[in-house]
């Protein structure tokens, strides 16, 4: 209320702007819940009583035995996660999502179990329900929002308590399961379009017939005398197996955007679909900062090439980096890339001013972004691609003008202090420092673009000098400091952007002048003498390649 107050006035005296920048709202209750132990310990103690229901409900032999065996089964899968994904371990939501669809597979399987013994229904038999139990649901959909690792993990164990509801651990329903999941996962490793959902589940649904004609759930089949097998119902068997994995696939490309919103993932799919060049920052950016859209598709090309070598998300990188100069649209006409060349409008600023200038275009980004309602990954990388880097011509230029100042001071008979202090951090941009690998390839492959189009007749030689020279400033000055990017990945990097520099920036065979212009046609219909050679007019300019 008082702030509120206090700015108005300033805003009436002139002393403040009416505007107010977007901030990402930060909620602290749900941070502190997302690294809570007690939360962690709600999670685990919810699956549990969810397990012990599943078991207990309906007739089974030996619950009791079955519900300890799937304590001991949940405690090795703790152990597992907390070694192999300790990232996952830590967060409250991650391990939600992950027992949380385990779960939903488990149920689904019990109402499957539930269906097929009460009777109730011709085509649903106690044998059939082997052959329709969605076994790769949570590897299929784990995969797809988390990685092939957290698919394996809910492969193995999803299979184990799968085989505890069917009552005593069944060896061929356990490897249906297993062999299904991983099939599942295999054939999700990349998963750019959705049709690709529909053709890993008809892999399972194949996986899950082979295996049932293998253990005998389909049949019983005699192959040595055709005319006695019920071909009736091992069809109709046939198409449930391979049906099942056609189902879930579809389920699972059905509930994932819902899954992506509830659990802030972005999965490939969705960043493919955010690569769409038609969004309207950058429909703006081909119109008011042409300069700044074609110095991001370039980033973009760096980027994805350098992601792909070292293993990191390639896709992310390519939409991140249409996006990552937003900013320049509130002033574009103070960047180097779309200056007319008439006019450089610092040459009537100060250094420090125009260094506001260039810094502001990152607070400019997130502004611009969160209006728009971009990826939060997105403004993160706007907020980082340049780190607490400086600012380097405007801080030069600034000291070389303090030296001036001072060399007239010693002729005016002026005191030191009275001239201008230049402080370092007034050129820094205010950072984050890049966090993640994707948001420092970008942040690399943005200043090694940049300083490419200084080069004068590029080389191959020229070309790695410069990338090395920028990737060992950059770690000097500690800008890469909080990511993961070891030096190999380093290496690696900077080779794609030689590769990809050289084949940008190469130069092309002049053609030589021709001294034949073939003429258009008369005004009197007649063809022109194509062999009469006509000069060229002193004042043209070489014909080039294009």
């Amino acid at each position: 209320m008082f702030d509120f107050l206090k700015r108005s006035r300033l805003v009436k005296r002139g002393l403040a702007s009416r505007k107010t920048r977007r901030r990402r709202p930060a909620n602290e209750l749900l941070r502190s819940l997302e690294y809570a132990t007690y939360v962690k310990w709600l999670i685990f103690a919810a699956f549990i009583a969810g397990i012990a229901f599943l078991i207990f409900s309906g007739q089974q032999p030996e619950p009791t035995k079955n519900f300890v065996i799937a304590l001991l089964f949940f405690a090795t899968a703790l152990t597992q996660l907390w070694i192999n994904q300790p990232l996952t371990f830590v967060r409250s939501s991650r391990l939600l999502l992950v027992f949380g669809v385990i779960f939903v597979q488990l149920a689904a399987t019990k109402l499957v179990l539930i269906l097929c013994n009460s009777g109730n229904y011709s085509f649903l038999r106690p044998e059939t329900a082997g052959l329709i139990a969605p076994y790769a649901f949570a590897p299929l959909l784990l995969s797809v929002l988390l990685g092939r690792n957290h698919g394996l993990y809910a492969s193995v164990f999803v299979s184990l308590w799968s085989s505890i509801l069917f009552g005593k651990v069944d060896a061929p329903l356990l490897v249906c399961g297993l062999i299904s999941g991983f099939t599942a996962v295999y054939l999700t490793l990349q998963v750019r379009q959705r049709s690709r959902l529909i053709r890993a589940g008809f892999g399972v649904g194949l996986a899950i017939w082979l295996l049932s004609l293998t253990f005998g759930i389909i049949g019983p089949l005699d192959l040595l005398s055709p005319g006695v097998n019920d071909w009736r119902m091992i069809g109709i068997q046939s198409a449930l197996a391979i049906g099942n994995g056609i189902l879930t696939a579809t389920i699972v490309g059905g509930i994932l955007p819902l899954f992506e919103n509830l659990f802030q993932i972005t999965t490939d799919i969705s960043w493919l679909e955010a690569s769409d060049l038609n969004h309207p920052l950058l429909r703006r950016m081909t119109i008011e900062a042409p300069g700044t859209y074609h110095h991001s598709l370039v980033v973009a090309n760096l980027a994805e090439s350098a992601a792909e070598a070292i293993g990191a998300n390639a896709t992310l990188c390519r939409v991140c980096s249409y996006f990552h100069d937003v900013g320049k649209l509130v002033k574009p006409e103070y960047y180097t890339e779309n200056m007319n060349f008439e006019r450089n409008p610092h040459d009537d600023l100060a250094p420090t001013m125009s260094a506001l200038i260039i810094i502001a275009h990152v607070k400019e980004g997130v502004d611009l972004a969160l209006k728009h309602g971009l990826n939060r990954r997105i403004v993160d990388i706007i907020q980082e691609h340049h780190g607490t880097s400086l600012v380097f011509y405007f801080y030069k230029r600034a000291l070389q003008q303090q030296e001036d100042a001072r060399t007239g001071g010693k002729i005016m008979n002026l005191r030191d202090e009275d001239v201008p202090e230049v402080r370092e951090e007034t050129f820094r941009y205010p950072g984050p420092k890049p966090q993640s690998k994707e948001s420092a390839i970008i942040s690399l492959a943005d200043m090694v673009e940049s300083a490419s189009r200084s080069l004068d007749k590029p080389t191959p030689q020229k070309i790695e000098q410069l990338v090395s020279e920028l990737i060992g400033q950059r770690i000097a000055d500690g800008q890469l400091v909080e990511c993961d990017l070891t030096l190999a990945d380093l290496n690696m990097i900077a080779e794609r952007f030689r590769f990809t520099l050289m084949t940008m920036l190469h130069t092309r065979i002049a053609y030589p002048k021709q001294d034949a212009k073939i003429t258009m046609l008369r005004d009197d219909g007649a063809q022109p003498d194509v062999m009469a050679e006509t000069r060229k007019p002193e004042s043209a300019p070489p014909v080039s390649a294009a």
